[in-house]
């Protein structure tokens, strides 16, 4: 065991660590100062909904804008499609992903090379480039201003990002395990799904977030997609917030506030899987 005077010798100096500390509470200032000013912004009165005055909170505040927002506004409608459009993309984004990227890690077949450029080569290009062909598409199968047509959209536009995350995890994963559960009687259904599945749990986590956040925030394609104001998704209902003229700033930041809890939630649930996943199945009794 060291001694206690070579234990203390590996310390930092106490000028060094509060320097240290104050330069990163310094940044994390910064960085939480848009979210505070827009929390204060939420709670202040229609009448100086912008001011010059430092402060975090209003002296004043009130929850006027939460309850027009939630009892006055279409708020909670618009929550319900962009959960529903994005729940939509989420299952479908992983199903299809889980099981392509699969296909590429595991099989060799004609072609396999050249889908799989073509697939990378395909994120290459924004997606904006992608809205006219896939919204005639669209149009020719009759999906306009519906979920399904707003869904294939962004489904299409994730899945190459997806399958290439989810390919690259499933080659992390040994085959070896996966012949040990075909010797011990299973399909190769059931070694996919019971054995490299519960593996490759970490994947298919960030392959839900990105599905999850392709659909929750995106706006340009939901505008061409959605015309009637009952299918609107958030993005889109806050957009009427703005007008020509003026801005309802209030509705406007609390709106924002509450539009990020679902996407913390998510994050937060999934994490836990994200770090649980690394280790389960990995050893077999």
């Amino acid at each position: 065991m060291a001694s206690p005077s070579a234990q203390s010798g590996l310390r930092e100096p106490l000028p060094l660590t509060a320097a240290r500390h104050a330069v990163l509470l310094f940044f994390v200032a910064i960085s939480l100062w848009p979210v505070m000013d827009v929390v204060a912004i939420s709670l202040r009165p229609g009448d100086r909904l912008r001011t010059t005055e430092f402060e975090l909170l209003p002296s004043n505040p009130t929850l006027d804008s939460y309850y027009e927002l939630l009892f006055e506004q279409p708020f909670l409608l618009w929550m319900r499609n962009s959960l529903i459009v994005s729940a939509a993309v989420t299952l479908t984004g992983v199903a299809v992903a889980s099981i392509g990227g699969y296909a590429f890690s595991r099989f060799r077949f004609v072609g396999r090379q050249g889908l799989m450029i073509s697939i990378l080569t395909t994120q290459m290009f924004p997606a904006t480039m992608l809205l006219l062909p896939l919204y005639l598409m669209i149009a020719k199968l009759g999906l306009i201003n519906t979920f399904l047509g707003l869904t294939v959209f962004y489904v299409s536009t994730a899945l190459p990002f997806c399958v290439w995350q989810m390919k690259g995890f499933y080659d992390t994963i040994p085959a070896s395990l996966e012949e040990a559960a075909r010797i011990d009687g299973c399909s190769r259904w059931q070694a996919f799904t019971r054995v490299v599945l519960p593996l490759a749990v970490p994947g298919l986590v960030i392959t839900a977030l990105f599905s999850f956040m392709t659909a929750w925030s995106e706006y340009i394609v939901a505008a061409q997609v959605l015309q009637d104001t009952d299918m609107f998704t958030l993005p889109l209902g806050l957009k009427s917030f703005q007008a020509s003229m003026s801005t309802q700033w209030g509705l406007y930041a609390a709106a924002a506030i509450l539009v990020s809890v679902p996407v913390v939630v998510v994050f937060i649930l999934l994490s836990n899987y994200l770090v649980g996943g690394l280790t389960v199945g990995g050893v077999k009794e």
